[in-house]
């Protein structure tokens, strides 16, 4: 079995549950209940930056990030799986890319306003990753292709981020996007492990 240390609200976690569904290789995880604001948790002595994913192998090997352990689970599917090996995949990995990055964005805000008091919440910044995301979703709203029959791991990120969108802030960004919104539909409906590893 491999260990995936990970926490149910985590999108780059659910990134990687996805992933294994869609390889079938979801069989072969043992998913570990992680806290990193926990010092005595050992995922610090896993991961030396205390963050998730980690992804432990049979012989130990322990893998981070998620854009990592995605790649090692397309090399054990036999490459192709979820990273088009020629055409499309440098798209695919730019896809990904962008909705990690607003992943992140979305992080910091909800980290902002957790971890401070309100009278110390800095706006500008929170304004200033408000609009990596809005920017983010502009571009993916006015390019995105409709989910293609294998999904890859620029949709399996997108979906995520805009399921944490949705846990996270209330689904605001639905009114606002359409197009996305009948895309993350149809994710959904093709990607039942979406739904399946989403916070119940």
């Amino acid at each position: 079995m491999w260990v995936l240390r990970s926490s149910p609200p985590s999108p780059f976690g659910r990134k990687i549950k996805i992933a294994a569904h869609l390889c079938g290789l979801f069989g072969r995880l043992q998913i570990e209940a992680t806290n990193t604001a926990d010092p005595e948790d050992s995922v610090r002595q896993q991961n030396p930056l205390g963050k998730i994913p980690v992804l432990i192998t049979e012989d130990g090997t322990t893998l981070y990030d998620s854009r990592v352990i995605l790649e090692w689970l397309d090399e054990q599917a036999g490459r192709g799986a979820i990273i088009p090996t020629e055409q499309g995949r440098f798209a695919a990995l730019t896809m990904q890319s962008l909705a990690d990055g607003i992943i992140d964005a979305s992080i910091l805000q909800v980290y902002e306003r957790r971890f401070r008091p309100e009278e110390k919440q800095h706006q500008p910044w929170l304004d200033y990753q408000a609009d990596k995301v809005r920017r983010g979703l502009e571009w993916l709203e006015a390019n995105v292709a409709d989910p293609g029959a294998s999904p890859h791991v620029g949709e399996i990120a997108l979906a995520c981020a805009l399921g944490y969108l949705d846990f996270r802030f209330d689904g605001e960004w639905r009114g606002t996007y359409p197009r996305l919104q009948q895309w993350l539909a149809d994710f959904s409906a093709a990607v039942p492990a979406f739904e399946a590893t989403g916070v119940h």
